[in-house]
């Protein structure tokens, strides 16, 4: 499980990351990341099926987990769409 120096790192990449983006989208041309950020999306979603596929414990109780799982995806997408449509409206993309 992550500490709590893990989840700060993470939040202040995050931050620093919308900073910066906030602070460049008006400039044309300098921004054409999302090619790359789609190449490391995929390659994360890569990594991560690899990382299950190869744990035999995880694949062992899979199936008396997957509702959870199903679940858990679903809330996660909801409120990542959510979040995603307020934050837009809020900044007035």
């Amino acid at each position: 499980m992550a500490g709590l120096s893990d989840v700060a790192v993470l939040v202040l990449s995050l931050a620093l990351g919308l900073a910066l983006g906030y602070s460049l989208r008006r400039k044309r041309g300098i921004l054409k990341v999302e090619k790359l950020v789609l190449a490391i999306i995929l390659a994360l979603i890569f990594s991560l099926g690899f990382s299950i596929g190869s744990n035999s414990e995880l694949l062992a109780v899979m199936p008396s987990i997957w509702l959870n799982a199903l679940v858990l995806l679903v809330m996660v997408l909801l409120f990542s769409v959510l979040f995603a449509k307020a934050i837009v409206k809020l900044v007035k993309i």
